[in-house]
């Protein structure tokens, strides 16, 4: 198969799944990994892909749905940046919610030495913190989702109508102006949903690539949140914006 022809067919495949591994796609087209690895540089000097360790994604779509072992080492340095924000916001003696997503699990790594009650339905949260004696942890079952290593359904939902919570810190697939908050999945977006009703404070922690962009399912408006923590200080355009909203904009300097 020629190099080109390999190409379109990796497109053609990310559009339909939005993220692949190196992996598979030797697999797939019989060559050796590293053939892959250059057909993925050669995609994202293109500026189609977004290349991650073993893998790469695209966030174009409505339904952009993107496995989470590639979500997880994607943008690491704006995830620990939000991270160590986020820690900052948090008070020993509080119950915080965090989400399935996977800088909610780099804020797990940023808070294990701190005095907490920790509420999660995320696998990754739940393995950070378990060993982690200052920390009571409290894990929402459900309907195990493998993509999200994440638990949700109805019996998740159920379960958070009992609680209250001091901080919630939850993510999203997209974020406009146009459109407010929005997510790719319905049982992720229905979870955060919920959390903002059974929260004091409720924080939505995005990378600037969440922005500008619409994903399938609305979750919130800029009003049902107490702030936006992010890794990069917002244009102007953005800036007024929120101030119209009232919603606080905390980015890491």
């Amino acid at each position: 198969m020629l190099a080109v022809t390999r190409k379109n067919k990796i497109k053609s495949i990310l559009n339909e799944k939005k993220s692949v591994t190196v992996g598979e796609l030797s697999k797939t087209f019989s060559v050796t990994e590293e053939t892959i690895r250059r057909d993925l540089k050669v995609l994202e000097d293109e500026g189609f892909l977004t290349r991650t360790y073993g893998g790469a994604f695209i966030q174009s779509g409505v339904e952009n749905l993107v496995d989470v072992e590639i979500r997880e080492v994607a943008y690491t340095k704006s995830k620990t940046l939000i991270a160590n924000e986020c820690q900052k916001i948090i008070q020993n003696g509080d119950s915080i919610f965090l989400d399935a997503s996977t800088t909610a699990y780099f804020i797990s790594k940023a808070i294990s030495n701190m005095r907490l009650t920790v509420v999660t339905n995320s696998l990754l949260v739940i393995n950070q913190l378990s060993a982690c004696k200052s920390i009571r942890l409290v894990c929402i079952g459900g309907t195990l989702s493998r993509n999200n290593k994440a638990f949700q359904g109805y019996q998740t939902l159920q379960t958070l109508d009992s609680l209250y919570l001091d901080k919630t810190f939850m993510s999203c697939r997209s974020l406009s102006m146009e459109n407010g908050i929005t997510d790719s999945s319905e049982g992720t977006a229905s979870i955060r949903k919920k959390l903002i009703s059974r929260s004091n404070e409720t924080y939505l922690i995005a990378d600037y690539s969440k922005f500008d962009k619409t994903s399938f399912i609305h979750v919130c408006d800029f009003e049902n949140l107490t702030a936006i923590v992010s890794d990069k200080e917002l244009n102007t355009e953005w800036a007024d914006f929120l101030k119209k909203k009232n919603t606080k904009y905390i980015y890491c300097n």
